[in-house]
């Protein structure tokens, strides 16, 4: 079983939609994919409704997701670890123990060597069509990630 967990600042809006998307394009039997916030403003909630409607607009139900936090334990159980923007990074790294735990944290648009931004922009503040480009961006991302570890 490969492990892997996307990672935002709050675990409501970015880091569900990728969580979401990447977990309906990779098989169930041989994927695990979870989401995390590196801050705690939302343990327990559900993700931001306008994540949850752009996601059941693509036919992705996040609704049943719940918002918890990155801990330490994370570097231990995923084999992958996908964050959202340099500020997550720098918070995400600043756990690690180790070059193995460092080794597993990427930006997650690195993958996509067509867009030069790096940041999956937070919608939070934003309207529904900043979350309609979010899912957008992590839709392109997780194509991309879906093609390497299938192949």
């Amino acid at each position: 079983m490969t492990n892997i967990l996307m990672v935002c600042l709050g675990n409501i809006c970015r880091s569900p939609l990728a969580h979401g998307i990447l977990e309906s394009k990779l098989p169930k039997e041989k994927f695990y994919v979870d989401s995390a916030g590196t801050a705690n403003y939302h343990i327990g909630e559900k993700p931001d409704h306008r994540s949850i409607e752009v996601a059941k607009k693509h036919g992705i139900d996040i609704s049943t997701q719940r918002c918890r936090q990155f801990n330490l334990e994370d570097f231990d159980k995923f084999d992958y670890i996908y964050v959202m923007d340099q500020s997550n990074f720098e918070n995400v790294i600043k756990l690690a123990r180790n070059t193995n735990d460092i080794a597993k944290v990427k930006l997650i648009l690195e993958v996509d060597d067509s867009i030069k931004v790096k940041h999956v922009p937070d919608p939070y503040h934003g309207d529904r069509t900043d979350f309609e480009n979010v899912y957008q961006l992590l839709n392109n991302a997780s194509n991309i990630i879906t093609t390497n570890l299938l192949s």
